[in-house]
C-alpha cells in the first residue's frame, strides 16, 4: 500500500528533531522546506501507485512518496551509489531527518532501485519543472537572461575496438547457453566453449596493432579471420540453442526451470542481431577500410550509445549521448533534454527560447550561446520573437558591422556570462556525476541526467534562499 507521507511522527523522531537540529547546513533547511510541497510529492506518489492497479489501497505498507523523492534525491545530491544512500542514512541522524525516514527501517539498496525505476523520464520532467516552478514563486529566477550550451553524457561503456566487441559478444552468448545447459541437461546439441580460443585471439590482435609495419598489419588482419571465423561459430551454435529452446528440444524439468529457459532464449535473440552487427562492421573496417558503417554498434549492452566528436582536444572522441542544458538566472537549469540522436547546435537556440517562454511565461531580454549556435535564420528569426540582445557570435563573419556589434560592451559582457554555462556543465560533472551514466539504457539516462539537474538546482535553490534569509 502506497502513501504519500508518513501518517504521524513517533517520540524518538521528536527525539532525532531535537538533537541534530543544529547540525543541518543552510541550504539543506530551505530545501527541506521546499521538498514538503504537494505537488512534488503528488507526482511521485501517483508514479509509484501505476506499478500495480490496487497499490493505493491494499498490499503491505510500503516506503511513502515523500520518503521516496527525498531519499532519490539526496543520492544525487551527494552523487552517492544506492548501497551508499543506504549505510548514510542508516548511520546519520541529520539524513534521516531529512529524508524523512525517522527512527523506521531504511529501505535496502535493492528496494531503492526499484523504486526508482518506477519514476520514469516523464515522471522525473515533471519534478523538474515544479522545482523551476517554485524557484520562480521563490524569485530566485525571473527569466530575463538565457543562455544554453551542450554536451556529452557518457554511457557506462569500456573503450569500444572491433576485437574487444567480438570478445564481449562470444562471453555473453556463451554464458547464456551454459545457463540453457545446466537447465536443460544433455538434450539436444552440446555446448562447445571456446571463450579461451577468442581470448588469445582478442590478445594476439592487440599485440599485432602495436606494429605499423606492413609486416605486423597482415598479422592482425590474419588475427581478425580467426577471431570472426570462431564468433561465426559461437553465433551458429547460439542460434541453435534458441531454435531447441523454442521447440522443446531444450527444456526444463521444473516450472521454474522452463521459464529461466526462456529468458535466456530471449537474451539470447537479442544478442544475436548485435553480435552479427559487430562481425559486419569489423569486416567493413578490417578488410574494407569503411571506418564509416551504417548503424554502428559501440556497446553490445548499450547499443543506443553514440560516437561523438566536439573537438575536446583531452578527449577528442566520447561514447554517450548529446545533452542540452539551458540556465536562466541564479545558476538555475530551466530546462534540459538528452537527444536519442545528436542534432546540430544551430537547430537547438529556437526550441530553446520557445521553452523558456514555455516554463516561465516571458520573453528573455538576452540571449547568449557559443558560435557552435550562430545562424543567421536563428538571428532573424529570435528578433521576430521579440528578443531585443542576442549575443552569439559568429566567428566566420567579414561584415565590418558584425564585427563591431560584437565588440560592443553589452555584447562583450553576455559572453562572459555565457562561459558560466561552461562551469555549470563542469559542475554537474564532477558534483553530480554527469561525467558518466551509471543507470542502464536510454530511459536510464534521461533519468540519470534528469536527476542530476534537479539536485543541482535544489542545492543553488537553498544556497539563493539561505543567504536571503540572513540578509
Amino acid at each position: 500500500m502506497i502513501e504519500s507521507s508518513r501518517a504521524q511522527i513517533s517520540f524518538a523522531d521528536g527525539l532525532i528533531e531535537e538533537e541534530v537540529g543544529s547540525l543541518w547546513e543552510p541550504w539543506m533547511r530551505e530545501v527541506d522546506q521546499l521538498l514538503a510541497d504537494r505537488e512534488l510529492v503528488q507526482i511521485v506518489y501517483e508514479a509509484l501507485a501505476r506499478r500495480s492497479p490496487k497499490s493505493r489501497t491494499r498490499g503491505r505498507p510500503g516506503t511513502p512518496a515523500e520518503v521516496v523523492l527525498r531519499l532519490l534525491l539526496l543520492k544525487h545530491i551527494r552523487n552517492w551509489s544506492y548501497g551508499m544512500l543506504e549505510r548514510e542514512v542508516r548511520a546519520n541522524l541529520v539524513y534521516r531527518q531529512f529524508t524523512r525516514v525517522g527512527a523506521d527501517k531504511v529501505p535496502d539498496a535493492k528496494t531503492l532501485g526499484r523504486l526508482a525505476l518506477a519514476l520514469g523520464p516523464q515522471v522525473i520532467e515533471q519534478l523538474h519543472a515544479r522545482v523551476v516552478a517554485i524557484a520562480c514563486e521563490k524569485q530566485v529566477v525571473r527569466g530575463r537572461r538565457l543562455r544554453v550550451d551542450t554536451t556529452v553524457v557518457e554511457t557506462d561503456i569500456h573503450y569500444p575496438t572491433d576485437s574487444s566487441l567480438l570478445g564481449d559478444g562470444v562471453r555473453v552468448l556463451t554464458r547464456s547457453m551454459q545457463r540453457i545447459a545446466k537447465l536443460a541437461g544433455r538434450r539436444g546439441t552440446k555446448l562447445r566453449d571456446r571463450t579461451r580460443t577468442v581470448r588469445y585471439r582478442v590478445l594476439d590482435i592487440a599485440r599485432a596493432s602495436r606494429s605499423r609495419v606492413a609486416q605486423g598489419q597482415e598479422r592482425m588482419k590474419t588475427c581478425y579471420r580467426k577471431l570472426l571465423y570462431h564468433t561465426a561459430r559461437v553465433v551458429g551454435q547460439a542460434k541453435r540453442f534458441a531454435q531447441e529452446v523454442a521447440t522443446g528440444v531444450k527444456r526444463g524439468r521444473r516450472v521454474m526451470d522452463q521459464r529461466h529457459l526462456q529468458a535466456a532464449r530471449a537474451y539470447l535473440e537479442q544478442m544475436i542481431p548485435r553480435v552479427q552487427q559487430v562481425m559486419q562492421q569489423t569486416r567493413e573496417r578490417i578488410f574494407k577500410g569503411n571506418t564509416h558503417a551504417p548503424g554502428k554498434l559501440v556497446s553490445l549492452f548499450e547499443p543506443h550509445t553514440e560516437v561523438i566528436r566536439k573537438g575536446k582536444a583531452a578527449k577528442p572522441t566520447e561514447f554517450g549521448k548529446m545533452v542540452k542544458i539551458q540556465e536562466a538566472e541564479g545558476q538555475i537549469v530551466t530546462h534540459y533534454e538528452v537527444y536519442d540522436e545528436r542534432p546540430s547546435d544551430a537547430d537547438l537556440l529556437l526550441p530553446s527560447i520557445a521553452q523558456h517562454e514555455q516554463l516561465l511565461g516571458r520573453k528573455p531580454y538576452l540571449v547568449t550561446a557559443d558560435a557552435a549556435f550562430f545562424s543567421q535564420r536563428n538571428e532573424n528569426a529570435a528578433q521576430a520573437r521579440g528578443i531585443k540582445r542576442m549575443a552569439i557570435p559568429n566567428r566566420s563573419t567579414k561584415s565590418a558591422e558584425r564585427k563591431k556589434l560584437e565588440k560592443k560592451r553589452w555584447f562583450r559582457n553576455a559572453q562572459k556570462w555565457r562561459t558560466g554555462c561552461e562551469g555549470r556543465i563542469s559542475l554537474l560533472k564532477r558534483r553530480h556525476g554527469l561525467n558518466r551514466c551509471r543507470y542502464k539504457g536510454m530511459s536510464g539516462i534521461k533519468r540519470w541526467v534528469g536527476f542530476g539537474v534537479i539536485a543541482d538546482n535544489l542545492i543553488n535553490i537553498g544556497h539563493a534562499l539561505a543567504v536571503a534569509s540572513d540578509g
